[in-house]
């Protein structure tokens, strides 16, 4: 059963969590520090392979709903220690998505860990392709979910709307058009109203930062570097993606299509958060890095 839990961006404003979830154990929220900034992760799970969660674009931090998705997840916390790390916490005014993946590359390194099985959805996704290409000794295998190796001009636009809610400080109306273009149209509808709640709780804060992460991916573009990437990759998208669109994720796999370990799997009505709505997603996930 799909369970509203709060208006975060791109990874877990819906969760598939069971009504009688018991709470994840060895559950960590920290702080890792580097010498030019510090960067929230959270771990969970006591598996021997470790799992690095790259979410998309949030408004509000993931950490506040860190048990909810611990239990989205519960799936994979046999076989893996999951560490799910946010944006950096001391953002510039201008921070693009090679900023952030350089960043979140030193904060893994920093933890001492290498071999990742790496996770990435929407703006995440960016991210784990770029390091993935940049840094190969980190990264064992890469699942790529509703992103893009480039972002054109229509594909910003729908970001550049969000942008435009965030710098009048409407929160309502970024909560809902996010709403619209990532789910569904009946998930939408069933959560417009938990929507237009959740909008209250923002700060400007919040918006401020929100609008520094999305001007990030303006211009971005790693076509060239999918080349690089030597690890199993899995590509999943749908072909009903509203933000990025479904053809992005085949762009993907037909760069990356001939080498070892890479695959492609396209839902075709879960929309942009399919990471959120597909039932059979965390099962794909599990047997793709089982098997890689």
């Amino acid at each position: 059963m799909l369970r509203i839990l709060t208006a975060i961006f791109a990874l877990s404003i819906l969760c598939q969590i069971p009504a009688n979830a018991q709470t994840v154990k060895n559950m960590r929220i920290d702080t890792v520090r580097t010498e030019s900034f510090t960067m929230d992760y959270m771990r969970f799970g006591t598996g021997r392979k470790t799992l690095v969660i790259l979410p998309g674009l949030s408004v509000q931090s993931v950490m506040k709903i860190s048990d909810a998705v611990a239990e989205s997840y519960r799936l994979l916390t046999d076989d893996f220690t999951v560490y799910l790390f946010e944006r950096r916490n001391e953002l510039p005014p201008s921070y693009s998505v090679y900023d952030m993946a350089r960043d979140t590359a030193e904060a893994i390194r920093a933890l001492n860990l290498s071999g990742v099985y790496l996770f990435g959805v929407s703006q995440g996704g960016m991210i784990a392709m770029k390091i993935a290409a940049d840094y190969p000794g980190l990264v064992a295998s890469l699942i790529l979910g509703s992103t893009s190796a480039s972002v054109n001009q229509t594909q910003f636009s729908v970001i550049d709307e969000w942008i435009r809610f965030a710098k009048a400080g409407n929160a309502e109306g970024l909560y809902l058009s996010f709403g619209e273009k990532v789910y569904p149209d009946s998930v939408f509808e069933q959560s417009r109203n938990i929507l237009i709640d959740s909008a209250k709780t923002v700060t400007p804060e919040e918006l401020s930062r929100f609008v520094i992460l999305s001007e990030g991916t303006k211009d971005f573009d790693a076509s060239d570097d999918l080349k690089k990437i030597a690890c199993p990759v899995l590509v999943i998208g749908s072909k009903d993606d509203k933000v990025l669109g479904g053809e992005a994720s085949e762009k993907i796999f037909e760069s990356l299509k001939g080498k070892p370990g890479c695959e492609l799997f396209m839902y075709d009505s879960y929309g942009h958060a399919a990471y959120d709505t597909a039932p059979d997603y965390r099962e794909r996930m599990l047997k793709f890095f089982l098997s890689h």
